[in-house]
């Protein structure tokens, strides 16, 4: 899978339309790709490993270290057939031995996949559950105040839940409350101790985590530590100092909850504004019925890709 992965991501470079000349050339002179994950915490999940934990580090290094040198087998591989990539001679690879004749300048990187996660019903990139039971911003107004909200449930939570036999809807809107299971009785502690959210986590661990995979890719790593809303400046300042003392991680991101009056994921207080309704009529929610015939203007507006011709309807 990862040689198909990193031969196809090859093959991308020279497919792509890229928007200025400079950007191309640099492309593909060092022809850089970034093979990666998602479903980091499902995984861990499913293993009955906490993310928090020696073992979760340890997997991680194990995981992402047979993704890297892999790939980079891969990379060699094309290199034979297709050549290193342009900018190789001088480069850090130009060592004379022949398995660092490369294709590609790197190989591996954690993006954050958000919306690839979604599809694919995971858990995006490396993080934590954020949570196991929340409400999901969908369609949001000029204001950033979110129109449509999906109560969103973990499945991989769902399903173990369901076969152990303690899953119900009182269970999930008792998690809504938070997000997490901590403070649910219904929920035996060993699931409570691999079902940790990002919130349960100490920031020793989310840098720990992102360290674990950093050593193992040749881009950087997305990742975030998601602060509670009581977090303190002494435990954003420490969280840096860690990370800066780990010499592996390249860089790193922090959000404390609620710091922004909107945003995409959040808890509700109780489990009665849980109860969301997701499916409601957009004729109503807008007041208006849509007229058979509508006037309107089109446009034709120059992108860096192209002409896009742009209609704009408009009804009394």
């Amino acid at each position: 899978t990862v040689k198909i992965g990193v031969h196809l991501l090859d093959n991308v470079i020279d497919m792509n339309r890229y928007p200025l000349d400079k950007i191309e050339k640099m492309t593909k002179g060092n022809r850089k790709i970034g093979l990666g994950v998602m479903g980091w915490a499902d995984l861990l999940s499913m293993m009955g490993v906490a993310y928090n934990s020696e073992q979760g580090t340890e997997l991680a290094e194990e995981v992402m270290g047979f993704i890297n040198t892999a790939a980079k087998a891969a990379s060699a591989e094309l290199a034979q057939t297709r050549g290193a990539f342009p900018n190789f001679k001088g480069s850090v690879y130009d060592t004379g031995a022949e398995e660092d004749m490369v294709r590609n300048a790197s190989w591996t990187t954690i993006a954050p996949t958000g919306t690839l996660s979604i599809l694919a019903d995971c858990n995006g990139g490396i993080e934590p559950f954020f949570m196991l039971v929340y409400l999901r911003g969908s369609i949001y107004d000029a204001e950033g105040k979110p129109t449509v909200e999906l109560l969103m449930e973990n499945e991989t939570f769902k399903r173990i839940a369901t076969e152990r036999g303690f899953y119900s809807e009182e269970v999930a809107m008792k998690i809504a409350e938070t997000g997490s299971a901590q403070h649910v009785d219904a929920v035996p502690d060993d699931i409570k101790r691999t079902f940790v959210t990002s919130h349960d986590i100490e920031h020793e661990w989310h840098i720990k985590m992102q360290a674990a995979f950093q050593k193992h890719v040749t881009n950087a790593v997305s990742k975030t530590i998601n602060f509670s809303n009581d977090a303190t400046v002494d435990d954003i300042r420490d969280s840096y100092k860690l990370a800066y003392s780990l010499s592996d991680i390249k860089g790193m991101t922090v959000y404390r909850d609620g710091c922004k009056e909107y945003q995409v994921l959040s808890a509700k207080n109780s489990a009665e504004e849980a109860k969301v309704e997701v499916v409601q009529d957009i004729e109503e929610r807008l007041k208006v019925a849509r007229p058979r015939k509508i006037a309107g203007t089109t446009e034709r507006i120059d992108t860096p890709v192209g002409k896009l011709f742009m209609t704009i309807n408009s009804a009394d």
